[in-house]
């Protein structure tokens, strides 16, 4: 059958907004409608009457409301076939009432479990009745136009309105993809709420939202985001991010994570550019900008303290994509939103997931995020001379950085700002040697600055090429089988190295 004239439906939503203009419209086609509970009262409020399933099935709603609608008067009458004489004299010697439209949502299960509600009442919003009504119908598209969501309301009016109360197959077809969508993301979320603390391995993720980029990484690809930024960003000026922008605001809001003083960090290609504290927002961009100016044109930048005018007058000098910060004072802004193509987000204080994961090959791999974040505490003294304390902050500024780097990777800093970087070499010496390079460029002394590395050092080359430059202070992993000749160096040269028994890799 292609097209089908809605004659019955039946209606059972846990949401009763946006409902209306559907009821409306189902009452002038002079269409049945069956109902439970409190829907059933709504609609008899917008003035549709209504046949109570308990009155279709002879069972009363059981079990505190857990079974409402599972009978085979309900379920019969959405899944019989029309175009099988054997299910239609089965649906008449049973007494069934065929039924040509399900309008059903599902108990709010993902908002029950982000509110932090106890598991009892996040099992209660496991939708048993809705889910099976919602998957009967789908299964059966070719008599039946499943609505699984009220999201749908407004296309399916606008639908029934242009066809006179009738549904074409196409039509049935994509609302049945619509709701199977719903359901294995439903699905998926439960599985994931109760799989945490059991030691079941597979992968599943679901996300609905769904945002197409104008371009992926480079034109000729296709992209799309998926998931709701607007939960982490308000965005208060300028294009839509696009791929790029959005691999680089991933890294910039994992940097700006590790820092509590007033920080301003600069990113090109998710690398740090610059980064630096000071007592204020200005002195901090200030410091990171003139790690390496070059490389701050065109960049992300991000700031964890509120953009006042004194800082913004500073970055509007600077052509830059993207800047992120908690807050913008109204003048600050005023002046920001000059150039209309710049972007501004303004961070909202969200919880991000603590895993992460990437298409590989013919599979996923997915992995905890690096959450491990070295302190002074962390630090071993690997040498006879112990670093200073001015050192100790330094080297711990310089892990922070360095982390967030690709490897292999260097970081030269102080204890308020990072002077260079040598990042994504394939040989450790040369990181290091285009850290010393690049900061002997931009004007910088080294001679007061500590060296951070991602990994262990397999050879002493680096800590000597270090002591050679005025470097007297490192921090590394540690774990190669040749520590000891690193060690040996830097004591032979009052150098202080401290291990901290963690790598982090990032590739």
């Amino acid at each position: 059958m292609q097209s089908v004239k809605i004659k019955s439906a039946l209606i059972s939503v846990y949401y009763k907004d946006r409902l209306e203009p559907l009821v409306e419209l189902l009452k002038q086609h002079n269409v049945t409608i069956y109902s439970t509970g409190g829907t059933q009262a709504f609609l008899e409020e917008q003035g549709a009457e209504v046949v109570a399933v308990e009155d279709l099935t002879a069972y009363p709603s059981i079990f505190g409301g857990r079974v409402k609608t599972l009978h085979p008067k309900v379920f019969g009458g959405i899944l019989h076939r029309r175009a099988n004489e054997s299910d239609l004299a089965e649906r008449a010697q049973y007494e069934i009432p065929p039924i040509d439209l399900v309008v059903v949502d599902l108990y709010p299960f993902e908002e029950t479990v982000a509110s932090g509600a106890a598991e009892a009442d996040v099992i209660e919003k496991i939708d048993i009745g809705g889910i099976s009504l919602i998957r009967a119908a789908a299964k059966n598209f070719q008599d039946v136009l499943i609505v699984s969501s009220r999201e749908q309301y407004d296309e399916v009016v606008e639908l029934l309105k242009a066809k006179d109360g009738a549904t074409e197959l196409a039509d049935r077809k994509r609302f049945a993809a619509k709701a199977f969508d719903i359901s294995s993301n439903y699905d998926t979320h439960i599985f994931n709420y109760l799989s945490k603390e059991q030691d079941i391995n597979v992968f599943k993720q679901s996300v609905r939202e769904a945002t197409p980029l104008r371009y992926g990484e480079n034109p000729h690809q296709q992209g799309t985001f998926y998931g709701k930024l607007e939960d982490l960003f308000e965005q208060l000026n300028g294009k839509q991010l696009s791929y790029n922008n959005l691999v680089d605001v991933d890294a910039a809001v994992a940097l700006g994570a590790e820092f509590e003083e007033p920080t301003v960090a600069i990113l090109k290609h998710t690398n740090a550019c610059g980064c630096a504290t000071g007592e204020t927002i200005k002195e901090a961009y200030l410091n990171a900008l003139s790690t390496d100016p070059v490389s701050a044109f065109g960049g992300v930048i991000i700031a964890n303290r509120t953009i006042d005018m004194g800082a913004a007058e500073e970055l509007n000098k600077l052509f830059f994509e993207v800047l992120i910060a908690p807050d913008f004072d109204a003048d600050a802004l005023e002046l920001l939103r000059t150039k209309k193509n710049r972007i501004l987000l303004k961070q909202k204080p969200v919880e991000l997931p603590t895993k992460q994961f990437k298409t590989l090959l013919n599979g996923v791999i997915e992995q905890d995020k690096d959450l491990k974040t070295e302190t002074e505490a962390d630090f071993k003294t690997a040498t006879k001379r112990e670093p200073s304390a001015e050192e100790k902050k330094a080297l711990v500024f310089a892990a922070k950085v360095c982390k967030h780097t690709k490897s292999n990777t260097i970081v030269l800093a102080t204890d308020k700002m990072m002077i260079s970087s040598g990042v994504g070499q394939t040989s450790r010496v040369d990181a290091l040697r285009q850290a010393i390079e690049k900061a002997k460029s931009f004007g910088f002394d080294i001679s007061n600055t500590v060296m951070a590395s991602d990994a262990f050092f397999p050879f002493p080359d680096c800590v000597e090429i270090a002591d050679q430059a005025g470097i007297k202070a490192v921090v590394q992993p540690g774990g190669s089988i040749k520590d000891q000749d690193s060690i040996d160096y830097c004591d032979a040269h009052n150098m202080a190295m401290v291990m901290t028994g963690v790598r982090h890799f990032k590739h």
